[in-house]
């Protein structure tokens, strides 16, 4: 089901979700979300997922543009233990070069951000891997 609103921003930034909105996603007060800004596309993205136990982190992963780069990132992330909150991958430069934002959630995983990024380092396709934590609200 897909549900189109709009809203008014007020004077400090802030925007009302809707309550039809709010309670076919089952946002309640106090939740945490995860809003994800593309300057490109002019779009924000705004994801209900996070527990108040979360810890989470933005990794950015560039990978080579090629068939599975990204399914061997996620199979290790899973193997880690590691919840994918949101996922967003695109060609850089096809054929060549992509880049994948996640926004992860590390309260479960099996190893340290540090550790996590070592690991995907030594896989082919990774060219280049950042973690960092993200601060709540």
């Amino acid at each position: 089901m897909r549900i189109t609103e709009i809203v008014r921003v007020d004077s400090k930034g802030r925007i009302t979700i809707p309550m039809l909105v709010r309670d076919s996603l089952n946002i309640v007060e106090g939740m945490h979300l995860v809003l994800i800004a593309d300057t490109d596309r002019r779009e924000i993205i705004v994801t209900p997922a996070l527990s108040p136990e979360a810890k989470v982190y933005e990794l950015r992963i560039e990978v080579q543009d090629v068939p599975g780069a990204f399914a061997h990132v996620s199979d290790l992330l899973a193997e880690l233990g590691i919840d994918q909150v949101t996922t967003h991958c695109a060609a850089i430069k096809r054929g060549e070069t992509a880049e994948c934002l996640i926004v992860a959630d590390f309260s479960k995983a099996k190893a340290t951000p540090e550790e996590v990024r070592e690991k995907l380092q030594v896989l082919d396709e990774v060219r280049m891997v950042t973690i960092k934590p993200l601060q709540r609200g």
